[in-house]
């Protein structure tokens, strides 16, 4: 029997937002426990389990798993340092193992450790030697380190944005390390890093222009001699020494043409970049454009405040500006706000309280809002989504309605790129005249497909697609946008198990 060990550890953080993750911010499942729930979700090492359980003469090993609620801050170091021991004694407790396939994200970041992913495959290299075949896969939101690359044989990221790929990607993935694992193949990865940091609608991989590096990737992978090609974009939120856009190309012991292809990317997308950005409206052009006449249902983009990109949920810039304008259609918003749930489930049901709403993990960015509500339901905040079937926890959640506005405010972040949060708790945004979106990119059906219109909004928040609000000190300079006349020569770093080096060759 060939046994594959598996292990996940997951995050994307902010480190904008002051508010620090913490180590019950996580779903842990060790052992048979990650296998019983990977089979019902489609993601990653769902896809990777369905190719891996079609072989007769594969055992899985699975160790151990490490998947954020949501995303979040950074995460603090104590936090960062238990997460770290548990995944490699698991790793250290298993058996022998003939090949590794880990899930990862690859914008992950402790107060201490700028590149945990990196981290663990260093350290995973240790206990387990050089000669077991590692795959990883990561979300093109990731940010490539050397290290990842250094001690893992081949990386395979996402293809798709916003993301209905995970549970392919985990296929690709298991598909290669089956690949590895039956000889012959001899991986050696070329990286190009591009100094720019991209947001807005042209990174939507079915209509925009970074859909045409992706099918140079795929059409890459899906020729002779090519394992594994992708682009990282990074987290522009994660401010870390990497931070940057990537492109890669992995080939079966091909050095020159993993460099050229490599290089070939990273120029196709360097010719798109400065259109990769966000045209943004003001609070008060929001407030005016919601107030006009209309047919349907108005999404008000709140990027800024996306709990998916690290953000901390807490932001009630939107809807202060709308109650103080005077806005009357009906409003739903999302809003994170433990204490405000706390007096709901103190008051109960039908209870009119007189409570603030937001400012309670950003306090430098938002202010808390004073407001007399009606408290309309209750909920432990516990759902699945209803894109890929994972199980959210919420927390303790109220529904609050303060006349025409109606906020579902929950103790803890989750992801706002569905409207899982929104059915789990009894409103249908179709119902209502505007609604908050907290999440740069939705697939189409979510709101685009039906909304009488998308406003991006530039608002305050700890993942603002108007970057130069943010503050960045460690990402390397300079970078677009951040700086003036950001020039680009691509150079490719060759990776090949695992010992790196620097090409010094400048392919045009």
């Amino acid at each position: 029997m060939t046994r594959i060990l598996i292990a996940e550890c997951k995050q994307e953080v902010s480190t904008f937002n002051p508010h620090l993750s913490n180590y019950d911010d996580f779903a842990i499942r060790r052992s048979g426990e990650l296998l019983q729930y990977h089979r019902a979700v489609r993601n990653e090492i769902g896809g990777a389990l369905s190719v891996f359980e079609a072989e007769a003469d594969v055992e899985l090993v699975p160790t151990y798993s490490a998947i954020f609620i949501t995303s979040g801050g950074t995460l603090e170091g104590k936090a960062w340092e238990r997460i770290a021991d548990e995944f490699l004694a698991a790793v250290r407790a298993a058996p022998p193992v003939d090949g590794v396939y880990f899930c990862m994200h690859g914008a992950m970041a402790s107060e201490d450790e700028p590149d945990p992913e990196g981290h663990l495959l260093a350290e995973t290299r240790k206990i387990l030697g050089e000669a077991v075949p590692l795959v990883v896969s990561l979300d093109l939101h990731g940010i490539l380190t050397d290290r990842m690359l250094e001690h893992s044989d081949a990386v395979v990221a996402y293809h798709t944005y916003p993301h209905v790929d995970f549970f392919e990607t985990g296929q690709r993935s298991a598909r290669l390390l089956l690949r590895l694992l039956a000889g012959g193949a001899g991986p050696v990865t070329a990286k190009v890093a591009i100094p720019a940091l991209v947001r807005g609608d042209e990174l939507i991989t079915a209509t925009g222009l970074f859909g045409r590096s992706i099918a140079q990737a795929q059409a890459l992978e899906n020729s002779p001699g090519v394992l594994s090609a992708g682009m990282f974009i990074g987290n522009p939120f994660t401010d870390v020494p990497a931070l940057q856009t990537y492109s890669f190309v992995v080939t079966d012991n091909d050095p020159d043409r993993a460099e050229r292809e490599a290089v070939r990317m990273a120029e196709g997308f360097w010719a798109n970049h400065e259109q990769m950005q966000v045209n943004l409206v003001s609070l008060e052009e929001m407030a005016r454009i919601v107030a006009a006449p209309r047919t349907g249902t108005l999404a008000l983009v709140d990027a800024a405040d996306a709990t998916s990109s690290g953000a901390s949920g807490d932001s009630n810039a939107i809807l202060r500006t709308l109650m103080e304008s005077g806005y009357r259609g009906r409003t739903l918003v999302p809003i994170v706000d433990a204490p405000a749930v706390q007096h709901a489930f103190q008051a109960g049901v039908g209870a009119v309280i007189q409570t603030t709403l937001g400012g309670t993990l950003d306090p430098r960015r938002f202010q808390p809002l004073p407001v007399e509500v009606k408290v309309r339901l209750l909920a432990d905040g516990r759902f699945r989504s209803e894109s890929f079937g994972e199980e959210w926890f919420a927390g303790p959640t109220a529904v609050l309605e303060a006349d025409n506005f109606t906020v579902i405010a929950s103790s803890r972040a989750v992801s706002l790129y569905d409207r899982s949060f929104f059915y789990a708790h009894g409103r249908n945004p179709q119902h209502f005249e505007a609604v908050v979106v907290k999440s740069p990119h939705c697939q189409p059906h979510m709101y685009a497909d039906w909304c009488a219109g998308m406003v991006n909004v530039d608002a305050p928040g700890s993942s603002s697609a108007n970057l130069h609000r943010l503050g960045h000190t460690r990402c390397a300079r300079p970078i677009f946008p951040l700086d003036a006349s950001v020039s680009f020569t691509p150079k490719a770093t060759l990776f090949q198990r695992s010992h790196p080096q620097k090409s010094s060759r400048e392919l045009s």
